[in-house]
């Protein structure tokens, strides 16, 4: 069985401990890449760190996360811009909206994740999009860019099924990780509504660990349970929900 982390922060101090333990387990599990976005400016040494330790398996990404946006970010995105320009990434992330916590630099986050969307399509790089209580307004800014030349993926994907149409309408896949496996979740209903050909696996780790080890730290191993949960769904084998799911993160990134 042949699996991918598409989204995993395997390079933050939670797994300083033991990076290279939860790295062996998850080989071991069969997940043969993880791909890393990045947050903000402060934690590109770290994911560079990762990305070249780890050379081949741990891929990363650049962007400025959404509640990384402050006053500074246009500072952020003129630097991170630039070390685009130095270094191999194979997507633009994690960008996007989120007005979960705080709707005080709204305008600035839409203005940044317009920008990074833009460098992304000039630069042939899908995006991993980030959207909480937001779906409307990255819409908006995706609307935009509408077109052949923008791809990516909604990650951890918590919208309606009329949300997940349009993504993968516009060719975006849905990012699916341990929600899938919780019991007050209605994921499931929108995954079988929109079919195994437009989703990818993530964990998100060191966040939103699955059913049994929910409110735990994450680690790219579970991607297993994720993968299981997918199969039931769909009524088919854990290595055929595997195998699809690999191959359209493979077509996605590039990899």
């Amino acid at each position: 069985m042949r699996l991918i982390d598409t989204h995993t922060h395997l390079y933050l101090p939670e797994f300083d401990s033991d990076r290279d333990e939860m790295i062996t387990r998850a080989a071991g599990n069969g997940i043969e890449k993880f791909l890393m976005p990045n947050i903000d400016i402060n934690s590109v040494e770290a994911l560079l760190s990762a990305s070249s330790r780890y050379k081949g398996t741990c891929l990363p990404m650049i962007g400025l996360h959404p509640t990384s946006v402050s006053d500074d970010y246009r500072k952020q995105l003129d630097d991170l811009e630039q070390i685009a320009l130095e270094q191999n990434f194979i997507a633009v992330g994690e960008i996007g909206i989120d007005l979960y916590w705080d709707k005080t630099h709204l305008n600035e986050q839409l203005d940044a994740m317009r920008r990074q969307v833009a460098f992304a399509v000039k630069s042939g790089l899908p995006v991993a999009v980030h959207s909480r209580e937001a779906f409307h307004e990255v819409f908006s800014v995706l609307d935009e860019f509408a077109g052949p030349d923008l791809k990516g993926v909604l990650h951890a994907f918590s919208g309606s099924e009329q949300d997940a149409e349009k993504a993968v309408n516009m060719g975006f896949m849905l990012g699916i990780g341990g929600p899938l496996t919780f019991k007050n979740s209605n994921l499931h209903l929108i995954v079988e509504k929109i079919g195994l050909e437009h989703i990818i696996l993530e964990t998100d780790s060191p966040y939103l660990a699955p059913v049994p080890h929910r409110g735990k730290r994450n680690e790219s191993s579970y991607i297993r349970l994720i993968n299981k949960k997918l199969a039931e769904i769909f009524g088919i084998s854990e290595e055929v929900s595997a195998s699809i799911t690999f191959e359209n993160s493979c077509r996605l990134f590039k990899i």
